[in-house]
C-alpha cells in the first residue's frame, strides 16, 4: 500500500505525521460530548421502559460496532428524574471508567449511565473512521483517566483528545477499506476461535473416555449399574469419592495481621486455578502465618478443586499442588489414599466435570457452591492402579498435543489481532493511501 506524497508534522506525538492536506482537532470541535446519568435504582416507575440506556458492561459484552440494546432499560420518567439526554443513531459511545476504551456507534436513539460519554457529530463526519480511531487509542486514553480506585476520562480530557481530521471523502475511504480489510482478518480470526472450541471439546472427550472406559477398546464391559455411567471395563470396580481420598479445606489469615502476609508461601484461590500444575499463587502468606495455625500447607501432588465461586456456573478447574501451599476457603485439597492414583484421580475429576458442575447449588448472594455430600458420594470408575498409571500417563501425552495445537491457534490469533490494530492504525493516521483501494481491487477483480 503506498504512502502519500506530502507529509507533516502532527504536534501530536501519539500520531505523528499526517499528510500535508489533513489537520489535527480536539474531539470536542468535531463531537458534542455528552455524559450520562442513573435513574434511582429503587423507583420502579423509572425502569423496564423502552429507552435503551447504555452502561459499561453493556459495551464490553458486545461482539459488534454497533449497539441497538442494553441490558436494563429506562422510562420516560427515569430519564426526565435523571437528567441524562438521548442521543441520535449514529453517536459513538464510549465507556470512561471501568474500563475506559469499550466502544461502539448507536444504532438508534439512546442514553448512557454515568461511566459512557456519546459522542454526537457536530459536523459532517463519517462515525466508522472515528470508530476506528478510537478503536486503537485505548493505551492513550487511559492516560488521560485520573482516579485511585479506578481510573475515569472526564468529559474535558475527552474533549480535548486530538485526532487526525482527513477531509470527509477520506474519512469515507479509510472507513470502507477498513471494513473490508478488518472483515477478512476477522474471518480468520473466527477459524481459529472455530479451532480452539474443537481442541476443547476434542480434549474432553479423549479424557471422559480414558477415566469411564479406559485405553483398551477390546476390554470386556459390564455395566456400572450408575445410569450415567454406562458400562465399564469387566475388571474395573466403581468407589465413592470419598472412599479414595481425604479433604483438606483451607482459609484466610487475618487480613489486619500483616505479619501474615507477602510472604513467600503460596496461598492459592481460584483466580490460580489456570494451570493443571500449581507451582506459584497471585497472593502469598508467611511461614508465622502458617505457624500461628492461622493457614496450614498442603502436601506437593494433592489435588486443588474448586468447591465455590462463580468460575463453577461454567466450569470445574481441577490442579494439581506442584509444590506445599495453603488454599483459601473456596477450595479442597484431595490426598488420595493407598490404592488410589493422584494423577489419575485428578484426570477422573476432570473427565467427569459435567457430572461434578451437576452438583452445584447456589450459596450466598447467588455464588454457586459443590453440595459436599453429593459431590463426595460422586461414583468413580476405578482401574487397578497399575492401569491407573498408564492412563494418567498416556493421558498426559494426548492432552499436551492438543493443548499444542490450541496454543498455536492462540497465538495466530493474537498476531491476526496485531495485525488488525497495526492496519487500523496506520490508515487512520495516513500512513498509508487507501483512497484507490477499492477501485484497485474492483479492477483486479
Amino acid at each position: 500500500m503506498k504512502a502519500y506524497a506530502d507529509y507533516k508534522a502532527s504536534g501530536v506525538e501519539q500520531i505523528g505525521t499526517i499528510p500535508s492536506h489533513w489537520t489535527t482537532a480536539g474531539l470536542k470541535n468535531i463531537f458534542r460530548i455528552v455524559g450520562g446519568s442513573t435513574p434511582q435504582s429503587g423507583e420502579a416507575a423509572y425502569w423496564d421502559g423502552d429507552i435503551v440506556w447504555i452502561t459499561p458492561a453493556d459495551l464490553s459484552k458486545l461482539t459488534e460496532r454497533s449497539v441497538s440494546v442494553s441490558q436494563r432499560m429506562i422510562t420516560n420518567a427515569g430519564l426526565n428524574a435523571c437528567g441524562s439526554s438521548l442521543v441520535p443513531e449514529g453517536s459513538l459511545i464510549l465507556s470512561t471508567r471501568a474500563p475506559i476504551g469499550s466502544l461502539a456507534i448507536a444504532e438508534r436513539e439512546m442514553c448512557t449511565n454515568q461511566g459512557c460519554k456519546a459522542l454526537v457529530p457536530a459536523k459532517a463526519v463519517e462515525p466508522i473512521y472515528f470508530y476506528f480511531m478510537l478503536s486503537v487509542s485505548t493505551k492513550a486514553l487511559n492516560l488521560r483517566g485520573r482516579g485511585t480506585t479506578f481510573l475515569e476520562l472526564s468529559g474535558n480530557a475527552l474533549g480535548s483528545f486530538p485526532v487526525p481530521l482527513p477531509p470527509l471523502a477520506e474519512q469515507q475511504a479509510i472507513a470502507a477499506f477498513l471494513d473490508r480489510e478488518t472483515a477478512k482478518l476477522d474471518a480468520l480470526v473466527e477459524e481459529q476461535r472455530r479451532l480452539i472450541a474443537l481442541l476443547k471439546e476434542k480434549r474432553q472427550a479423549v479424557i471422559s473416555h480414558a477415566v469411564t472406559r479406559g485405553l483398551d477398546t477390546a476390554a470386556p464391559l459390564k455395566p456400572s449399574g450408575i445410569d450415567w455411567l454406562g458400562d465399564i471395563p469387566a475388571h474395573w470396580e466403581v468407589a465413592p469419592l470419598k472412599y479414595l481420598t481425604t479433604f483438606k479445606s483451607g482459609g484466610t489469615p487475618s487480613k489486619t495481621n500483616l505479619v501474615y502476609w507477602d510472604g513467600d508461601v503460596p496461598w492459592v484461590s481460584a483466580r490460580d486455578l489456570k494451570t493443571a500444575t500449581i507451582t506459584d499463587s497471585t497472593h502469598h502468606i508467611t511461614r508465622q502465618a502458617i505457624d500461628d495455625g492461622a493457614a496450614s500447607l498442603v502436601p506437593v501432588g494433592s489435588i486443588l478443586v474448586l468447591v465455590r465461586g462463580m468460575t463453577l456456573a461454567h466450569s470445574f478447574p481441577v490442579c494439581i499442588a506442584g509444590v506445599p501451599t495453603a488454599i483459601n476457603q473456596d477450595l479442597k485439597a484431595l490426598s488420595p489414599r493407598t490404592g488410589t492414583d493422584g494423577a489419575f484421580l485428578a484426570w477422573s475429576l476432570r473427565g467427569l466435570a459435567e457430572q461434578s458442575l451437576s452438583r452445584i447449588d447456589e450459596a450466598g448472594h447467588g455464588t454457586k457452591a459443590l453440595r459436599m455430600e453429593a459431590w463426595t458420594s460422586m461414583e468413580i470408575p476405578l482401574p487397578p492402579e497399575p492401569e491407573q498409571h498408564v492412563i494418567a500417563e498416556a493421558l498426559e501425552e494426548k492432552t499436551e498435543k492438543l493443548d499444542a495445537l490450541t496454543a498455536e491457534a492462540a497465538r495466530a490469533i493474537s498476531l491476526l489481532q496485531e495485525r488488525r490494530a497495526a492496519l487500523i492504525s496506520v490508515a487512520v493516521t495516513g500512513k498509508i493511501d487507501v483512497r484507490d483501494a477499492m477501485t484497485s481491487e474492483e479492477e483486479a477483480a
